[in-house]
């Protein structure tokens, strides 16, 4: 009885701290013209055939990339590793939605995009603190310089709005509902229609080195992220040992062209890795030559052979 009481009270509490602003005006108007504006980008239009009832089955496929592939996009032309990956998500549904015949300028394929709120303290910890964003990714730019300068522009500033920090906090509140609330709450936004969101990207920094079961080396960690609600396809990334890996889930019934997809993703990375290869940035770098050499995706494997075998990638 006492924590019924006290657990929602100590959420309030941390929900309170977390949002009290402490800095002067001046930084708390700037703190409100960025959130501000990160929420005028939801007026942009999405695309439209990414949403819809889903049924029972699913398609999966995966795409592969390399670590160093985007360590020479980084090195040529900024951003991050999300960034980059990003960006060649958005390649590929670009490709995708043009496959289809819909229309992309001016529009946007909306992404929720997980991000830890773990604080400093709590470094080390066994713990779930993890909210999320939701940017709009450029499907509408070509340009794959362009596209990623985009990309990182809007993810900067999303992360200064604190959209992440206030999901946690309202998620924090779910103290005070009952459990058979919350659960019928979380059923019905599941079966509720709607076109805000399209996909959910989610990448993992997985070890650099190789693991080992019962004597036999892992060679590829390919991710799976389901599907719920109205959105029908979702996208998750890992990093093992040099390699990128995704997942791409999709409903079985309305994406049977999840393979355009995929290919629109690794073609994405390799536009990256040529506009890198021949940006300003990186020549005015000039005097010592960084390589970038682009990974075949599947030499480096001994079951390379197999894995180039796409009519079995569903």
């Amino acid at each position: 009885m006492v924590r019924t009481v006290s657990d929602p009270l100590g959420r309030l509490r941390d929900m309170s701290g977390g949002l009290r602003i402490t800095a002067g005006p001046r930084t708390r108007l700037a703190e409100g013209a960025v959130l501000l504006r990160s929420l005028a980008e939801w007026s942009k239009r999405s695309a439209t055939s990414l949403n819809g009832p889903i049924g029972p089955h699913r398609r999966w496929s995966w795409a592969e990339g390399s670590l160093d592939d985007v360590k020479a996009i980084r090195h040529g032309l900024g951003g991050t590793v999300n960034d980059v990956v990003l960006a060649a998500i958005t390649a590929g549904f670009r490709s995708l939605l043009v496959h289809r015949g819909e229309e992309v300028s001016n529009r946007v394929v909306r992404t929720l995009v997980p991000v830890s709120v773990r604080a400093d303290s709590e470094r080390g910890k066994y713990n779930n603190r993890v909210s999320g964003i939701f940017p709009g990714l450029p499907v509408s730019i070509a340009d794959p310089g362009d596209r990623l300068r985009a990309i990182a522009a809007q993810l900067s500033m999303l992360k200064g709005s604190k959209q992440a920090v206030a999901g946690d906090a309202l998620v924090k509140l779910a103290g005070f509902a009952p459990p058979m609330l919350l659960s019928l709450g979380a059923r019905l936004a599941a079966r509720t229609p709607q076109r805000a969101l399209q996909t959910v990207t989610t990448n993992v920094p997985g070890p650099q080195y190789p693991l080992y079961v019962v004597g036999r080396r892992m060679v590829y960690s390919y991710p799976y992220v389901p599907i719920m609600g109205s959105v029908r396809i979702s996208i998750a990334i890992f990093s093992y040992c040099g390699r990128l890996f995704f997942g791409i889930t999709g409903d079985y019934d309305t994406v049977s062209d999840i393979d355009v997809l995929r290919d629109g993703i690794e073609e994405g990375m390799r536009e990256l890795v040529a506009a890198a290869a021949g940006s300003p940035k990186k020549a005015a770098r000039g005097g010592r030559k960084r390589s970038s050499r682009r990974a075949a995706p599947h030499a480096e494997s001994p079951d390379g052979q197999a894995a180039a075998v796409r009519s079995g990638k569903r």
